[in-house]
Order: structure tokens, then sequence, then C-alpha cells
């Protein structure tokens, strides 16, 4: 059985790497962007990669994601795990070895005292039209990474991997949460989930990533979104589980 998120993502690649991963909406900009797990898998290994090479990233190192639910936040939350770093969405920047940050983010992102990334977040995963001062684009220096890694020393089951809500989570407990939000939500195959959750609330991070890994289904992330287009999305998509609130 897979032990680790990054263990549930070969599983799911080994199993149909054709198959959707994940599909992306943002209502304020029209974008939509599909990736198959084989492409995400692609995305990953470059990120980690990127992570490795260019910034010397060693097990253990604290990254602070200040991103919002996007399908880049996947990959590098997998990125990270692929290589044994713990992830933090909530954490403060000034005591992370490295901060990633969105475009409204860099302010709060330059009190990190380690490597500085940053995302556009604009349509298919583009650059700034000028990086940042003080950052490096990440979408300028990813595409020129191998789409295949392999750590230096895998990282284990029992290694720290999340720190949330002022705990922190080893990578095999991140994957028992989504195994555990899959099971209470009855997730199967044929089973497609919708999240317009942020992903620095637990409840969010399970529907958005957690439980459709565990549970090898598709998940349809919607940033922004138009509530009076959930209806239309929900039958377009074939969604068969809808998380718009902590309560759902």
């Amino acid at each position: 059985m897979p032990s680790t998120p990054v263990d549930q993502l070969r599983s799911a690649l080994a199993a149909d790497s054709a198959r959707p991963f994940t599909t992306f909406y943002d209502d304020a900009t029209g974008e939509r962007v599909e990736l198959s797990v084989a492409t995400f898998d692609n995305w990953v290994a470059k990120t980690a990669n990127l992570l490795r090479d260019d910034f010397d990233a060693q097990p253990g190192d604290r990254v602070c994601l200040l991103l919002p639910a996007h399908w880049q936040t996947q990959v590098w939350l997998l990125a990270a795990w692929s290589l044994g770093l713990v992830a933090t969405f909530d954490g403060d920047p000034a005591e992370a070895d490295l901060v990633v940050s969105g475009p409204d983010t860099l302010d709060l992102a330059r009190t990190c005292p380690g490597e500085r990334i940053a995302l556009a977040l604009r349509p298919m995963g583009g650059r700034f039209p000028t990086a940042p001062a003080g950052f490096v684009d990440y979408a300028a220096e990813v595409a020129g990474h191998g789409d295949r890694f392999v750590p230096d020393t895998a990282p284990g089951a029992a290694d720290p991997a999340l720190e949330v809500a002022g705990r922190t989570l080893t990578a095999a407990e991140v994957a028992d949460e989504g195994e555990a939000a899959a099971k209470e939500w009855g997730l199967t195959a044929g089973d497609r989930v919708l999240s317009s959750l942020t992903f620095a609330r637990t409840g969010g991070l399970r529907a958005g990533l957690l439980a459709p890994l565990a549970a090898s289904v598709p998940v349809v992330l919607c940033r922004h979104l138009d509530e009076s287009a959930l209806e239309h999305r929900i039958a377009a998509e074939r969604v068969t589980r809808v998380v718009t609130r902590s309560a759902d």
C-alpha cells in the first residue's frame, strides 16, 4: 500500500498515466488547464530538480508556500515531498529556508532570508513580464530541468512533511489525511472532486489534493469561483463530490 503522497502519485502513474489528474479553473481570467497524471508528474519532477540543482534544497528544509489553491501549488507540494522538504502555508517566511510566492504576496515573501521563488500564476504557467526584484521567476527556470527525478536520499514515511494549524505531520500522516477523507466521502473509481477552498485550510488541502490523490480520482480546482457557473461546471466535468465550504 502507498505510504506517502509521493507513493500515491507513483501508484496513480502506474495505474493509468493518461487519465486526468487535475483540472484548474480561474473564473476571474477564464483560464482552464487540464493535466494528465503523466504531465503532472513531469511538472513535479522538473520542480524537484530545480529545487535540488539550483537551490540546493536539502531534506528537512522548510519551504513556505504563499500560494492559492492552484495546479502549480499541487506541483510544488509533491516536488517538496519528493525531496523530503517540510511545506507550510501559514508559517512565517522569515523562519523558512525557501519561500514560494504568488504575485500578491511578494512583500511578505521578502522577509525570507533564504531562496525566494516567484510564480506569476498566469495562464499555461506563463512567466512574469519582468521578474520581481530579489526573486527567481519559476516559469523562466523550470522548463530547462529534467522531467525525471531521482532523489539523492529517498524521503521516509516518518519524515516531517507538512506544518498546518500548529501541527507537524509526517509524510505518512499526510497520506493518511487523504485516505481518511477519501473513505469519509466514499470516493471510488469514476468519482471526481471539485473544490474551491484554499490549501491553507486543512479541509481545502484534503479536498483539493490529498483525498483525490489517495483515491486516484481527478480533482477540479476552482479559483475565484463564480457560483452562478457551478451547476454547469459540475455537469460539464462530471463532478460527483463538491467541496466549497469547510463543512462540506
